[in-house]
């Protein structure tokens, strides 16, 4: 989510190229399914690839068929960046929550200027553009193209405050959210006064090293696998909307997330994720969680990478991950199509 995620987004855009015919060849029987999705051989794909990584995915039981769980250090608090974003995103709806909830999101104002620019924001293009943006446009671009602008015009109208009580109140131990994207690159430079961080500091600042690890106890956006899966089991069912409405727009706005087709998922299946990511010298990670559907069921995961490498960009372990990760999603997939 940091300046180079655009870099993330290159990288795992062309892992497409680099996964197996196979992906998207007729179903195998169901005896080979099995054995190609047992825990080991899901697990396994990933073994190749440097750092820490966490894995869960969880179909629950369904329509007489048995529950699908593959976990291995899905406890871990690690760090996912932008995929925080979703919690943003599910306590606005949650204070906007009616049946008129898509007209109350146009109709509230947020403020477009100095007070809310950050990095990478490419929909938002500080400071070029300045006024007044609906509040589900600011929404739709946290999500859609992660604009660090949108999410903290989103985070300060309904509060960072109000986001970490919603998390505490599900029971998400390991989740941590920042003030907002600005005060965690200030953080992350090792500014003073990084809770009142500037717009011109930061351009003050762009030529300057980093000096606090982007994980960190402090200003850091971090969660564990558990969390997401047991946060998305229930937000994308309705358990944190009183209305249909409202879920239906919670949907509506993941489904547009850029992991979707940049991990990608595979196809036939519809996908609700915000994916995150960070590169910076010596610490690097990526997180896609989220779920999809298909045949009438619901498949939850959180697949996390956390890596050291001195470079700035380390595009071939994005290009593994992001390949692993299809790969084991589309044969999860494949599996329970059967």
């Amino acid at each position: 989510m940091l300046h180079s995620r655009r870099g993330f987004m290159t990288a795992a855009a062309a892992a497409i190229g680099t996964l197996p015919v196979s992906l998207h060849a007729e179903a195998p029987q169901t005896t080979a399914a099995i054995q190609a999705t047992s825990p080991e051989a899901i697990l396994s794909l990933f073994k190749s690839l440097p750092g820490e990584v966490s894995i869960k995915i969880h179909a629950p039981a369904a329509n007489g068929k048995p529950e699908f769980l593959v976990e291995s250090n899905s406890a871990k608090r690690m760090f996912v960046g932008s995929a925080i974003k979703t919690f943003i995103l599910c306590e606005a709806l949650r204070q906007a929550d009616s049946p008129n909830v898509v007209q109350t999101l146009r109709e509230k104002q947020l403020s477009l200027d100095a007070s809310v620019w950050s990095l990478d924001s490419a929909t938002f293009n500080p400071p070029n553009l300045i006024g007044k943006v609906s509040q589900r446009t600011a929404l739709e671009a946290m999500i859609l193209h992660s604009d660090n602008t949108g999410t903290d015009m989103s985070i300060k109208q309904v509060g960072p405050e109000k986001v970490r009580a919603f998390i505490a109140s599900t029971g998400l131990s390991n989740t941590q959210i920042p003030e907002s994207t600005r005060v965690f690159f200030g953080y992350l430079l090792g500014a003073k006064s990084y809770k009142t961080f500037t717009w011109e500091e930061i351009g003050a600042a762009a030529n300057l090293p980093i000096v606090n690890s982007p994980m960190n106890t402090v200003e850091t956006l971090a969660s564990s696998a558990d969390d997401f899966v047991s946060y998305y089991s229930r937000a994308l069912q309705g358990d944190f909307f009183k209305n249909k409405e409202t879920l239906n727009e919670f949907r509506r706005i993941l489904s547009m997330g850029d992991a979707i087709w940049l991990l990608p998922l595979p196809l036939g299946v519809s996908a609700f994720v915000k994916g995150g990511s960070i590169d910076v010298a010596g610490f690097h990670a990526i997180c896609a969680p989220g779920a999809m559907l298909f045949d009438g069921r619901w498949v939850y995961f959180c697949l996390t990478i956390n890596w050291s490498a001195k470079v700035e960009a380390d595009p071939d372990t994005v290009k593994a991950f992001a390949a692993a990760g299809s790969r084991a999603l589309t044969l999860v997939k494949e599996a329970l199509s059967v």
